[in-house]
């Protein structure tokens, strides 16, 4: 799968988990290498690194959020292609500046 040039937007997120509705993810990718620069909603700037393998994202994200205040963690996805060909991430995270983990779903805005 390859996610370079995708917009993705937080269509579900975690009781304890920050990003919302609001919230885009850009990603950009170079072979297993992943970048996504992210905002919106109480992020005001995030990014997160990692790598993709088969059908499985990892990485390691770090956001200032609206209050002024940085938190981040880390992060196993799972990369599904629905029937209408968009790409959905099912992130399971782990706060490492927090308590607390949880499972957040990005969609794919139709037409990146």
């Amino acid at each position: 799968m390859n996610l370079d040039g995708l917009t993705l937007y937080v269509s579900s997120t975690a009781s304890n988990g920050v990003v919302g509705g609001d919230t885009r993810l850009h990603f950009t990718q170079k072979g297993s290498r992943v970048l996504a620069r992210y905002g919106g909603g109480s992020i005001r700037r995030g990014c997160l690194v990692g790598t993709i393998e088969g059908e499985t994202l990892r990485f390691r994200y770090t956001q200032l959020e609206a209050n002024g205040e940085i938190h981040g963690g880390n992060s196993v996805c799972d990369l599904v292609t629905l029937p209408d060909g968009c790409t959905r991430i099912i992130e399971h995270f782990t706060w490492r500046t927090r308590d607390g983990s949880g499972d957040n779903v990005f969609d794919q805005v139709p037409g990146t």
